[in-house]
């Protein structure tokens, strides 16, 4: 569901469940924060690429999961919290198809980004009767402005690769077929240069926002752990799984 190797000084940590869309489970959660962390304290290892298969980055939460979880729980997802926005060495993402909740909010932590022309993002928090996770909050509106920022987390809607570029969340977009190989040529371009350099460049830009994500991701967890269980949110996600319009005119 993981898969993790290192090729040529680049740690390569694919999602991997293409018989659901790359949904991510509560073990899949575990595992992508192990290899990124894995990653990270590797020697060997100089820069990383994300990616999932070139039809799709990754459909979001199991929704399943979601309901199955005992209420109250700690989201399975704050080990990835933790882990992704503290990596020392540089992280490339490769986005081809969907790129759904965390499949989205997770780019906003990653150093590069690169998107095919079928690429989709979405946002779906308050559809699904909950509210964004990872920062978003706080970094999108930063990237984009309130405003675009604010029709991407409010409204929910699918938004294209170009429109990512727009905002700022895609560095490039390319044809699918070239997405992978412009993908490994940045991070085996990150992987030529002097790693220190590069480590201490990334430190720099991130610093002064570090508390602020720290702040935002410990706000949103908590008021998301909250809503999984809500009626809204228990509706929305019911309506989902059988393929219905939620209701919720009664809340």
């Amino acid at each position: 569901m993981i898969r993790a190797e290192t090729i040529n000084s680049v740690a390569h940590v694919e999602l991997a469940r293409p018989e659901k869309k790359n949904a991510i489970t509560a073990e899949m959660y575990v595992m992508l924060a192990a290899a990124l962390a894995a990653a990270d304290a590797d020697p060997q290892v100089r820069a990383i690429l994300l990616h999932g298969s070139q039809e799709c980055f990754t459909a979001g939460n199991d929704v399943g999961d979601f309901l199955s979880r005992p209420a109250g729980a700690e989201p399975p997802v704050v080990e990835l919290f933790k882990v992704l926005p503290s990596l020392a060495k540089p992280i490339v993402a490769a986005v081809g198809g969907p790129a759904v909740g965390i499949g989205s909010t997770m780019l906003l932590h990653c150093d590069l980004v690169y998107a095919a022309t079928n690429a989709r993002f979405q946002l779906p928090f308050v559809p699904l009767g909950i509210v964004p996770e990872f920062a978003s909050t706080y970094l999108l509106p930063l990237l984009a402005g309130y405003q675009r920022a604010a029709e991407l987390l409010l409204l929910g809607q699918p938004f294209s690769a170009q429109k990512a570029q727009e905002i700022g969340m895609v560095c490039e977009v390319v044809p699918a077929e070239q997405l992978f190989a412009k993908a490994r040529e940045a991070a085996s371009t990150l992987a030529a240069l002097p790693p220190e350099s590069l480590r201490l460049t990334k430190r720099l830009l991130k610093k002064r926002h570090g508390a602020a994500i720290a702040e935002a991701i410990a706000e949103e967890t908590k008021i998301f752990s909250e809503r999984l269980s809500s009626p809204e949110a228990r509706e929305a996600m019911s309506a989902f799984l059988e393929k219905r319009k939620p209701d919720f005119s009664r809340f």
